[in-house]
């Protein structure tokens, strides 16, 4: 048996997705820029849309000095943040 949603359902559901999205391109949008900082690029990275009421960003692939060099950087960022801690 199939439950049929009720428009405010629809409504509620609809800005729960469109709140995903934004979130997906936020995300995106941050992480483009911290990658940046660091001199890197991820030509694939993407808001891939709303997966289940949630943002989704899609990294895609890398080549194996990429991968390596962003290691150091979280690695690095990881360290310094440590360091912060009181």
């Amino acid at each position: 048996m199939t439950h049929e949603l009720t428009h405010a359902e629809r409504i509620r559901y609809k800005r729960r997705q469109d709140a995903a999205y934004q979130a997906g391109e936020e995300a995106v949008t941050n992480l483009r820029a911290a990658l940046a900082l660091a001199g890197l690029t991820l030509p694939s990275l993407c808001n891939d849309g709303p997966l289940g009421c949630r943002g989704f960003v899609r990294l895609g692939g890398c080549g194996v000095d990429f991968a390596n060099r962003l290691a150091e950087v979280v690695a690095a960022g990881a360290r310094a943040l440590e360091g912060r801690k009181p």
